[in-house]
């Protein structure tokens, strides 16, 4: 999977947790939970449904790393590699 797929993806699935969001306007150092005024259990089915398409086991120990798009993005990138 390109990092283009997996960028289609995480907006995908970001604008499906918080439809109310413009997706093209993502400022990708912000955390997301701050930006989009998402909630921990919408985190938490952002990155369920992440894993599940993507066939990654995605620990509650990695969070830390998820915090931002850009980190989202690295760390999907950095497990399907």
């Amino acid at each position: 999977m390109t990092a283009k797929d997996i960028r289609a993806m995480l907006t995908a699935q970001l604008g499906r947790i918080a439809p109310d969001i413009d997706t093209s306007r993502i400022d990708p150092t912000l955390e997301l939970r701050e930006e989009f005024d998402i909630d921990s259990i919408d985190f938490l089915t952002l990155i369920t449904a992440l894993g599940k398409e993507l066939s990654l086991d995605m620990p509650e120990a990695d969070y830390g790393q998820m915090r931002s798009f850009d980190d989202l993005l690295a760390y999907l990138q950095a497990r399907t590699a």
